[in-house]
């Protein structure tokens, strides 16, 4: 700080990597493009601070200690479900090295990518939502968390593809969150499994609901994904499948839905216009394959 107010007074400014004090004092100019250069670099150090210190801090200060990182249990239900409940805490309470540190153990004891994403990412992702709901931590808790476990799914994406060999069929499936979502983690697991199955996935954020009737309009889909989390949305999800329904260049357009509403209830598909649910990724494309094989049936 001294070195900072020092470099202030005479003109410049300085950081790890660049000195501008001896440059003398620049222009009013000059000093806004030389703020500009090293704000990247100053918010890169900022957020790294953020996340590796001041946040785990706070959430920590709120809760028991967690198991040490990478005391990974064995691979019955049971044992499974305690790694979720170990694996909440560190997502929740520690960095993201923790985090890749916690599943590189679990890798260490012979786990696929696939077992990371089925039996730890998915039920992670759906325990730190249920601790929400019971208000036992916060949203910001939440986000940071999701945002960690979607870091480490990229990291994983490139072998969780190449774990089992692709066949292409040409089928195209829609996966889309409900407007307002906060929260996709999801839908994007599902679609790392779609991909790997051999299905061609369009995904992006819808801005609003009237956008889904023209994109199924433009481009063909043998399957709808729709995600949402919050009952608030069950009437929305509802007039957006009745929109797919009408408007599907594929008449015979098969919708599924996501989320862990549809987990706990599943009698709400039927009541939203759906024809199937999934718990996760892998359950998602069986289900899928399902349908089309029930839609081919059909037109014979």
């Amino acid at each position: 700080m001294a070195a900072f107010r020092d470099c202030e007074r005479r003109g410049g400014f300085e950081d790890a990597d660049t000195s501008v004090c001896d440059l003398g004092r620049p222009s009013a100019v000059g000093a806004l493009l030389q703020v500009r250069r090293t704000m990247p670099r100053l918010k890169h150090l900022m957020m790294q601070t953020i996340e590796a210190d001041v946040v785990p801090r706070l959430v920590m200060a709120r809760r028991v200690p967690v198991l040490a990182v990478g005391a990974v249990r064995g691979d019955t239900p049971d044992a499974r479900a305690e790694n979720v409940v170990d694996f909440t805490q560190v997502v929740l309470t520690r960095p993201s090295g923790a985090v890749a540190t916690f599943v590189d153990a679990m890798r260490a004891n012979g786990a696929t990518a696939e077992n990371v994403y089925v039996d730890l990412l998915t039920p992670t992702a759906r325990r730190m939502g249920d601790l929400w709901v019971a208000d036992l931590c916060s949203f910001a808790d939440v986000t940071l968390g999701l945002l960690r476990l979607q870091q480490l799914m990229r990291s994983l994406s490139p072998t969780f593809q190449s774990e089992k060999a692709r066949q292409w069929h040409g089928r195209q499936v829609l996966l889309l969150p409900q407007p307002g979502e906060q929260h996709t983690f999801g839908l994007l697991m599902v679609a790392e499994f779609f991909q790997r199955a051999g299905w061609d996935v369009w995904s992006r954020p819808l801005e609003s609901a009237t956008e889904l009737g023209g994109i199924v309009r433009r481009q063909w889909f043998a399957i709808a994904g729709l995600s949402i989390s919050s009952e608030r949305h069950l009437d929305a999800l509802s007039l957006g499948i009745r929109d797919i329904r009408r408007d599907s260049r594929n008449p015979a357009i098969a919708v599924m839905v996501g989320g862990s509403l549809f987990v706990e209830h599943p009698e709400l598909v039927a009541q939203v216009g759906a024809d199937a649910t999934a718990a996760d990724g892998l359950q998602a494309t069986m289900r899928a394959e399902d349908l089309l094989t029930k839609a081919l049936a059909v037109r014979a």
